[in-house]
């Protein structure tokens, strides 16, 4: 947002900050205080982004109040970003689209089959070769008519970007698929493991058993301490781990 009788500034790689950020200064943040304080009337209030944008602000306060929420698009270096998550058509953007939306179909009672992407990719790399071998004989012949060829090149990049986008929620949804399928190869490790060590523990107290080792009524419990149960067998466990040893 820059300010009023300012030229707009050139949008470039690393911008600089926004002019408005000198504005931002312990006294005016102290003014804005005190006319919160006034509107509220002395009662506690906590202000909202637009009930301090309805209020009549000087112009050098008008910059502490945060802007609306954006609704369909918002500005990052001076480009116009939209908040839209559906993908425009290249048709919609003023481009030649190199690929049918559909694959076709044989018969208006034949439904639609899905486009295949992997396969116009290769058609649009294949093609992007040819043309830069052409832009390459164009260069060493005639150079000034390098524009023609330089724009083929540019749509069929465009292309190809779009495919790739086009192929995006595809993407999304096969890698949210890995990620459950990990999670559920770990927890089947966690369990085989587990099973392991409930299985050596029960051989374990099997051998005590067979040597003459009451194992059950190895400790007994004091009648004026209750405990959890796991924690008087976990103690069973070390107890008769010790006196193997």
């Amino acid at each position: 947002m820059a300010e009023a009788g300012q030229p707009k500034p050139l949008p470039t790689a690393f911008a600089p900050p926004p002019s408005l950020w000198k504005h931002f200064t312990p006294e005016n943040i102290k003014k804005l205080e005190e006319i919160k304080e006034n509107a509220a009337e002395g009662k506690s209030k906590k202000w909202t982004p637009a009930e301090l944008r309805a209020l009549d602000l000087p112009p050098e306060l008008r910059y502490l109040v945060p802007p609306a929420i954006p609704t369909e698009s918002y500005s990052v270096f001076g480009e116009l970003q939209s908040l839209s998550t559906a993908l425009p058509s290249l048709k919609d953007q003023g481009i030649e689209q190199l690929y049918p939306s559909e694959s076709g179909q044989e018969s208006p009672s034949k439904p639609s089959q899905p486009l295949n992407h992997a396969h116009y990719l290769l058609k649009i790399s294949k093609s992007l070769l040819l043309n830069f071998l052409e832009f390459v004989g164009i260069l060493s012949v005639s150079p000034e008519e390098f524009e023609p060829k330089v724009d083929d090149m540019r749509n069929l990049f465009i292309n190809a970007h779009h495919l790739l986008n086009l192929y995006r929620p595809h993407q999304a949804r096969e890698s949210l698929i890995l990620m459950m399928e990990e999670q559920v190869e770990r927890t089947k490790e966690e369990i085989q493991q587990m099973d392991k060590t409930k299985a050596e523990i029960q051989g374990f107290m099997e051998q005590l058993r067979s040597g003459g080792i009451d194992v059950d009524s190895a400790v007994e419990p004091e009648p004026e301490r209750k405990s959890d149960p796991a924690v008087e067998d976990s103690r069973l466990v070390w107890d008769l781990l010790d006196r193997d040893t």
